[in-house]
């Protein structure tokens, strides 16, 4: 029966739950041997991937644009009448699965996700995760709205943040400004969702049995292989060694630019003087430079990612009331990835979508592997492919490559990437360690004045050099930034534990940049079935976060930018 499943999305967009039903009984009805499991689990991925495309696409519908209601109301329709059905009878599928005792070829690791996933389902949170995407729903909302006037024109925020890297800091000063006021005027309404959200997540983990909503992100997550001590750990490790890099080269740019303070305009502007590099000249010329750069790391790669560019698998420019952000999914039964992303023109732009696709990347490389469990890759490696993507095609990114810039140029860019990287660390510090401590039963985190004074003091501990004066509201909310908070509870120190990845790669890729490259497709295809230290290994990576392992990072990325300093 399961050949009559659709085989394209406009084939399945109209089917409902009593379509689907069927075939998960038929699943639930057989007998499970050793003989017989792989046929089970290959139906249930068929089933599956096509329920995984409609939530996919409509997901993207909801983002594309923030207005569009129709989209909205058909995500919440199906999140409750397709989504939690489908959670309902695969938990007892998982069940089933674990209770025969069989162990599939390559499946030791979906079955330890299949078995916390099964822990911590509860029938009564379905309701409540609705309301949870919603909230996220109504920050896109908030957020994809915000507009201010800029040299007679109505512009976005994130077009107005180009105004950051203006060589005249009045300029810089006076977009800033209007950047800091807009979000300051949607403080209550942030605050609202925030309030509504954490008391969501709180009784959440409460349904499930657990007595923080961290513990039960941290099991939902699947992390089997750190801790929330560990991610203190690293925190304290970031304070250590990375915040004296960050303040060493704040304080380069502070020094060439003649300033005896750093302000917040001033953190993103070329220390050179020069105007901002602008590496496209229309969007459709910029996305196909970028598969020049992709054909120099890799041609196969290359090839995969103009295979998303025939198909239309790319969303790239900005827009009003198009949602904040980047992202790269996957259309399961279509078997390719899509790319969203909201290009203004900056050097940010090259930065996204290297990074986007890299994450497409690893959906191509999954696609051998039989069962949808196993390509289900834990975060933390997957963004491994996309900072490690960034980190390996920086080499090809001059016109003489077919990329963007000049040599200068490129140099410029690079320096600014690594900096980036740099001060990347202590910022995603902060992020982890406001949500561990909000969803601390300790802490008063529901209540956004005591968020705000939580942040002011993340702040002073990982950000001292800059000088918020006159900023003083947009200082204390710049937890309200991070739609991560929001949308994406404890999603972040995923981010933080790539890049010691990403950097190892980009060391690795100075000695042997075609091993590098190897190593690094080899990891993506095993997708899931490895656990975070075998699949670092496998790209030929160490697993580590303590103050030794950045110290060696800080030391790789400072001494690349000494050797870059010099073709500027």
């Amino acid at each position: 029966m399961f050949d009559t499943l659709p085989k394209t999305y406009d084939e399945a967009k109209t089917w409902d739950w009593p379509k689907f039903e069927p075939f998960f009984a038929d699943l639930e009805a057989r007998d499970l041997t050793p003989e017989t499991v792989d046929q089970w689990l290959r139906d249930m991925t068929a089933v599956t991937t096509v329920i995984g495309e409609i939530m996919a696409r409509v997901r993207v519908a909801t983002t594309q644009n923030t207005q569009d209601a129709e989209a909205e109301a058909k995500l919440k329709s199906l999140t409750k009448d397709l989504m939690q059905p489908m959670q309902v009878v695969v938990t007892r599928l998982n069940r089933k699965l674990l209770d025969s005792g069989i162990t599939p070829d390559n499946y030791e690791m979906p079955l330890k996700r299949a078995r916390a996933a099964v822990e911590v389902f509860r029938e009564e949170n379905l309701p409540l995760q609705i309301e949870d995407q919603q909230v996220g729903l109504e920050y896109g909302k908030i957020t994809g709205a915000q507009t201010v006037e800029w040299d007679g024109a109505e512009v976005t925020l994130i077009e107005l943040m180009k105004s950051f890297k203006n060589p005249d800091r009045a300029v810089r000063k006076a977009a800033f400004d209007l950047f800091a006021d807009r979000w300051v005027q949607d403080r209550q309404a942030i605050n609202a969702i925030w309030s509504k959200a954490f008391d969501i997540r709180k009784q959440m983990a409460k349904n499930a049995g657990f007595d923080t909503y961290r513990d039960l992100i941290w099991k939902q997550r699947g992390r089997f292989d750190y801790t929330p001590e560990d991610n203190a750990t690293f925190h304290r490790a970031i304070e250590e060694v990375v915040v004296p890099a960050a303040i060493r080269a704040r304080d380069r740019r502070r020094q060439r630019l003649g300033l005896d303070t750093m302000k917040p305009y001033d953190v993103d502007v070329d220390a050179s003087g020069k105007p901002p590099l602008t590496p496209w000249v229309s969007i459709d010329g910029f996305a196909e430079t970028s598969g020049n750069v992709f054909d120099a790391v890799d041609p196969q790669l290359g090839a995969q990612y103009r295979d998303m560019l025939a198909a239309g698998l790319t969303d790239l420019p900005n827009r009003k009331h198009k949602g904040p952000g980047a992202y790269c999914t996957t259309y399961p039964l279509t078997a390719k990835p899509f790319v969203f992303m909201n290009a203004v023109n900056s050097d940010g732009d090259v930065r996204t979508l290297i990074h986007e696709v890299g994450h497409a990347f690893h959906s191509y490389a999954t696609r051998a592997l039989p069962y949808e469990a196993q390509r289900a890759y834990p975060i933390e490696f997957a963004e491994v492919a996309s900072f490690g993507m960034e980190m390996l095609s920086s080499p090809y990114l001059t016109t003489a490559n077919g990329g963007y810039f000049t040599e200068s140029e490129a140099a410029r860019f690079r320096i600014d990437h690594l900096e980036s990287i740099i001060e990347f660390w202590p910022y995603m510090a902060m992020v982890d360690a406001f949500q561990l401590w909000a969803y601390d039963p300790a802490n008063d985190g529901g209540s956004p004045d005591a968020c705000d004074a939580a942040w002011l003091d993340l702040k002073a501990r990982f950000e001292p050099d800059i000088d918020y004066t006159g900023y003083d509201a947009y200082k204390a909310t710049g937890w309200h930034r991070k739609q991560h908070i929001f949308r994406y509870p404890f999603y972040y120190i995923e981010y933080g534990l790539a890049r010691l990845g990403a950097v190892q790669l980009y060391a690795n890729a100075q000695k042997d940049q075609a091993a590098a490259v190897a190593a690094y497709r080899r990891a993506l295809g095993m997708g899931g079935t490895g656990n975070l230290p075998q699949l670092f290994g496998a790209a030929g990576l160490r697993f580590a976060f303590d103050s030794d392992m950045l110290r060696g990072l800080i030391d790789v990325l400072e001494g690349t930018i000494g050797e870059l300093e010099t073709a500027l």
